[in-house]
């Protein structure tokens, strides 16, 4: 990152990023347990058609062997929830990880944009449509979640590892989604299925925007896919061998919000 970016990334985050990167994280045997990594969608639900006419299922899933590759080169047992497209449910998701004894749930997802926004166009004698307006990667925590404050630094330290490898971020979720960190692209969603029910700290990826005839090449590439997830392995282990959040990132639990008790 480069100048206020940089700068707003906090000396505590990026020292954390760094330590990994230097090899100088705690012992492998200190890592709190095991990765779930998890598939989004499913082959009867297959979330997003890309501007190609591709599936979401099919991004996530290519993705995911690239995660889970990097993980596991950094020493974590990983878990892989959905491979085959067939869970039953989005609350067997995190079920699957509690059952695994996960330390952190990873749901990796593609972003599309809103139907009023998109265009139609004709590619390969297929209708489809199209959005080139929006494009980067982008990340979700919930407030419902057990441990918000540890699922925000996780996603922060992707965050910014991401973008110190040139990976740029979307804010086309600000529009509705309040940030847990704007620099970072960190969101709110508290009402996610997969990150709410989740017993253990747990974020959602979305990788890029699917609807982005531009991107939807990139996120293709194979190469590319391998860069990013060396990303989110670097951000995730550093925070998960390393992190301690912060004060602000603790109050964000739910309970320190809620309302107090009328009269």
């Amino acid at each position: 990152m480069r100048g206020a970016r940089a700068r707003a990334v906090g000396h505590g985050l990026l020292a954390l990023l760094l330590a990994v990167v230097a090899g100088v994280a705690r012992a492998e045997g200190d890592a709190p347990g095991p990765i779930a990594v998890d598939v989004g969608h499913t082959l009867e639900a297959p979330g997003a058609t890309s501007a190609r006419g591709r599936s979401e299922f099919e991004f996530n899933r290519d993705l995911s062997v690239h995660v889970v590759d990097a993980l596991r080169a950094r020493g974590w047992a990983v878990g892989t929830i959905n491979a085959d497209g067939r869970i039953a449910s989005l609350r067997a998701r995190p079920q699957a990880a509690g059952e695994a004894g996960a330390a952190f749930l990873l749901s990796l997802h593609h972003d599309s944009v809103n139907a009023f926004e998109l265009r139609p166009w004709t590619w390969e004698g297929r209708a489809l449509d199209y959005n080139d307006a929006f494009a980067g990667h982008s990340l979700f925590v919930s407030r419902d979640n057990p441990d918000t404050a540890m699922s925000i630094l996780c996603a922060r330290a992707i965050g910014a590892r991401l973008q110190r490898m040139g990976f740029e971020p979307t804010h086309k979720n600000g529009r509705r989604r309040s940030y847990a960190d704007r620099e970072h692209a960190v969101h709110y969603y508290d009402g996610l299925a997969v990150l709410r029910h989740a017993r253990m700290p747990a974020l959602l990826f979305e990788a890029g925007v699917l609807k982005n005839r531009d991107e939807e090449l990139l996120l293709r590439d194979p190469a590319r896919q391998a860069r990013m997830a060396d990303a989110i392995a670097t951000g995730l282990s550093a925070c998960l061998r390393n992190g301690a959040p912060a004060d602000d990132e603790a109050g964000a639990d739910r309970p320190d919000r809620a309302e107090p008790p009328g009269p």
